[in-house]
């Protein structure tokens, strides 16, 4: 049997991961994707990559109850994604870095581009 091409093999239990990165590096990096799945996450981010916002800005730009947003603000922040700082009464919620919102803003250009 041929030897898997190296774009779909996975890393063993034992192996270093792939390009000089580690298994765990990769695990915890398609865990970070997976939080950036949701539809509204990306949105999220994209909102948050313009300007910091609070959770009512966030339902009145995005259309989405305020249960749902902060839900998935949860899920973004337990990735490490966004932080909230409070305010007053309220959390004003941003990105962590710029590196994931150039992920999503280039995601979504590119499949943009296929319209």
């Amino acid at each position: 049997m041929p030897p898997a091409h190296p774009d779909t093999a996975t890393p063993g239990p034992h192996s270093d991961g792939y390009a000089g990165y580690s298994s765990a590096a990769l695990d915890d990096a398609g865990e970070l994707l997976r939080a950036l799945a949701a539809p509204v996450r990306i949105a999220l981010v994209l909102r948050l990559h313009e300007a910091d916002q609070c959770v009512h800005d966030l339902v009145e730009a995005l259309g989405v109850a305020q249960p749902l947003v902060s839900q998935h603000l949860r899920v973004l922040k337990a990735a490490g994604v966004v932080h909230g700082e409070r305010r007053g009464r309220e959390i004003v919620y941003s990105l962590v870095d710029d590196h994931l919102s150039h992920i999503v803003v280039d995601a979504v250009d590119h499949v943009s581009e296929e319209d």
